[in-house]
């Protein structure tokens, strides 16, 4: 039985951050809400136990609470922020708004001596997102940080292995975040950091095979990273017995669906290349909507899954990519059934199908993208950028034609080919469509082409992002070779907002 580090959940916007963290440390986590009971936090036998931020204040009725009893289990408790706060509260400590909130990177002085901080240095750097703070500390507790305008930045009870911190050592903007909690995991929690993605492989076969037996399964393969993972996972577990739909909409990027059907042709699975991009753009004709493209696209999913799967006759199981935040955010538990999405497609509740499989529901991106290369899949698909389900036509303002995606395709390889050039990239980076037109020159003739807009940003959640400050010179490159190579583009912008206020994609 593998270590368990507990992360309750009281809204905090860094939950899935917090246990990727403590899983890269080699402990394993899982998230919970921040309700669950002394009780069943005592039969899951954790090592340790984290409490998230969150947007309330701990001082109001209303706001979400743990249950006391944690506090007396002998568990080492680290809480961060609100998780701070509330620890701090429940044990009669008094929390008040402080006279100035502290946003964004703020000096603080630590108290080295604490084993939290062990191995840094006294002045660090630390991202912090507060109003609220620890007037009062309980009995028993003492500070161990401080900033300018926040006296308790951080405070500690070591006989009850009890720990807070006001700021966010989850995130990147904290200097030695990753030492901090590699501290509470190792020097207070008394870690052996026994969890391997190794293991996770061995169980997961095991798991299936004894689920499966020598049924059938069959699973909707978009090409995408989580999918791609899942059938190799299932072709490992059980060769000869999962059959992958693949539906190419046509709003693939250039050469896509060939470098798929390629990567899977030599597995141990039975792969159906279903080639519908005249259906699906019958279906766009005239609609300029992006949620109308996007819920006809869904709905023509569906469509073509279910004729395909009718033909395989009974198959008993429906595999599918979900992942860990999928879980989370649907508000299910780890090893449930999820009925509440589907996350290849769209796919109905009333399928017939007796079970569901989900065998990467236990990871987070980052995880599944590790697994995928220990499978054996090929580092352009591992490492394949996010890419929306829609596919092109969301990134085709306006009606989508043929024309308008060749164009696209084209404009969006360029973009990938010189920014693959580079020794740091973008974390994602592609080309829109952007629907406009402007007047341009082309030899000695006057033009009234399109508009290409160029889009690159860094992000580690996918949650927000900044664009992506790439040089004049890379920018120029891609334009020149756009407006030289594709006939029909006058001109190329770069979109250089973030998000918010923005969203990644376009529409």
């Amino acid at each position: 039985m593998k270590e368990l580090v507990l992360v309750l959940d009281f809204g905090g916007q860094y939950k899935e951050l917090i246990a990727r963290g403590v899983r890269s440390q080699s402990v394993y986590s899982e998230i919970h809400p921040g309700s669950l009971s002394a009780r069943e936090i005592k039969e899951m036998n954790p090592i340790g136990i984290i409490l998230t931020g969150g947007p309330n204040s701990v001082y109001l009725p209303e706001s979400p609470k743990c249950d006391p009893e944690i506090f007396k289990l002998g568990i080492p408790v680290l809480g961060i922020c609100y998780g701070m706060q509330l620890m701090c509260y429940i044990l009669g400590g008094e929390v008040q708004p402080g006279k100035k909130g502290e946003f964004g990177r703020v000096k603080a002085t630590l108290k080295t001596s604490s084993p939290l901080f062990s191995g840094l240095q006294e002045q660090n750097t630390l991202l912090m997102s507060h109003r609220d703070q620890v007037t009062v500390l309980p009995d028993g507790f003492i500070g161990i940080a401080k900033t300018k305008d926040c006296p308790y930045a951080a405070c500690e009870n070591p006989s009850n292995k009890l720990y807070g911190v006001q700021f966010h050592p989850e995130t990147e903007h904290t200097d030695n975040g990753e030492k901090i909690l590699e501290n509470f995991l190792y020097t207070i929690c008394g870690a052996k950091g026994d969890y391997r993605l190794d293991d996770y492989i061995d169980s997961q076969v095991r798991e299936i095979r004894e689920r499966v037996g020598s049924e059938r399964v069959l699973l909707a393969l978009s090409g995408g990273v989580d999918s791609s993972v899942c059938a190799s996972l299932l072709s490992k577990a059980i060769p000869g017995q999962l059959t992958c739909i693949f539906v190419d909409h046509g709003f693939m990027r250039e050469n896509e669906g060939d470098e798929i059907e390629k990567a899977f042709s030599s597995q141990q699975l039975n792969f159906i290349r279903v080639n519908a991009q005249a259906r699906f753009l019958e279906k766009l004709k005239g609609i300029t909507d992006p949620e109308e493209k996007r819920k006809r696209i869904g709905e023509e999913f569906v469509r073509v899954f279910e004729e395909e799967a009718g033909k395989m006759g009974n198959i008993p199981f429906l595999a599918q990519g979900t992942i860990y935040p999928d879980i989370i955010e649907s508000g299910g538990k780890l090893g449930d059934v999820i009925k509440s999405h589907h996350n290849v497609g769209g796919l109905p509740e009333n399928l017939a199908f007796a079970e569901v499989i989900e065998p990467l529901s236990g990871l987070f991106k980052d995880e599944v993208r590790v697994l995928g290369k220990k499978l054996g899949l090929p580092s352009w698909l591992t490492e394949r950028q996010p890419f929306p389900g829609p596919g092109l036509a969301v990134r085709v303002m306006g009606e989508v034609t043929e024309e308008k995606l060749a164009v696209l395709r084209r404009a969006d390889a360029i973009m990938c080919e010189e920014i693959e050039k580079l020794k740091e990239r973008p974390q994602q980076y592609f080309a829109v469509y952007t629907g406009a037109h402007s007047v341009g020159v082309k030899g000695d003739h006057r033009t009234y082409d399109g508009i290409i807009a160029l889009r690159a940003v860094n992000t580690r959640d996918f949650m927000t992002c900044d664009y992506t400050p790439l040089s004049h010179k890379v920018l120029s490159r891609i334009a020149s070779r756009i407006t030289n190579e594709i006939s029909g583009v006058s001109r190329v912008v770069y979109d250089i907002t973030s998000k918010p206020p923005a969203t990644v994609e376009w529409e």
